[in-house]
């Protein structure tokens, strides 16, 4: 299967059974946790406990289009195993790693952003299967399924206990979801995600990562892999001196090295 027309059944997919997760006024159909004696314990407005319930709520959809698709779809062993999805065409041997990420709007036009993986380990030795299901070079293709949310405004009551009675007026944490799906170098930044891990970020406007249309977008696979695969944080740096933190510091550094032969094209985008 080739690459375009994976993300196009998946995101198809995804668009056509929205009803998983919200109702008919665009409200998350979660309301809580409920125990077996039938209280109804709120959702904290936690990100990261958002994200792992959403990805849950979609593995039947995406299971139900791996099954349609002859497609083998194979889970991360473990939390921080990259992808979260390894979906196999037997056919034609083409592996796609699909990690399913969530965020935020900030306003109408822009998202909190996705962190896209990590840019050290397996992203530097492709060889390597440590944290990943398989090398990361035996991947067709790196996609996003993103999930972008608007959160409730109000403040939610956490101390209170519901019932099931009660389900109609307890109020979802977050509200009118929408999904991208990305080849992961045409959302990525140039700068990390938030936060002291080495991973990637993302770009934020809604309008962009709906249209794939990063930095990296013309500059292609190539160039997004040679900038994060030698980037550095400063506490990576000798000194901590960083080599370029912008696509036109990695310009300038690249052509200080005696092969630069990936700078063709790249002055022209910038």
């Amino acid at each position: 299967m080739k690459v375009q027309e994976f993300k196009n059944k998946l995101e198809n997919t995804l668009r056509g059974d929205l009803k998983v997760l919200q109702d008919k006024n665009n409200d998350w159909v979660v309301k809580g946790f409920i125990d077996i004696y039938k209280n109804i314990y709120t959702i904290s407005i936690d990100t990261k406990v958002i994200s792992k319930i959403i990805e849950l709520m979609l593995f039947p959809t995406i299971s139900k289009f791996a099954r349609s698709n002859k497609l083998k779809m194979v889970l991360a062993e473990h939390q921080n195993f990259y992808p979260d999805i390894t979906f196999i065409d037997e056919r034609d041997g083409t592996v796609f790693a699909v990690d399913v990420k969530s965020t935020y709007r900030v306003s109408n036009t822009r998202v909190n952003g996705f962190t896209l993986g990590a840019f050290t380990g397996y992203f530097r030795n492709r060889s390597s299967g440590k944290n990943i299901t398989m090398p990361y070079s035996n991947y067709t293709c790196h996609l996003v399924l993103g999930v972008i949310y608007t959160q409730q405004p109000n403040k939610i009551d956490e101390e209170k206990i519901y019932t099931i009675d009660d389900l109609p007026e307890i109020v979802s944490v977050v509200s009118d979801f929408d999904y991208i799906v990305q080849e992961k170098y045409k959302i990525a930044n140039s700068r990390p995600g938030s936060g002291n891990t080495k991973n990637i970020g993302s770009i934020t406007e809604i309008e962009k990562l709906h249209n794939g249309n990063g930095p990296f977008a013309k500059l292609g696979a190539d160039i997004f892999d040679d900038y994060w695969m030698y980037y550095q944080t400063r506490d990576m740096a000798d000194g901590g001196n960083t080599p370029y933190s912008n696509l036109k510091q990695y310009v300038a550094y690249k052509k200080k090295l005696p092969d630069a032969k990936l700078l063709n094209t790249i002055d022209e985008e910038l």
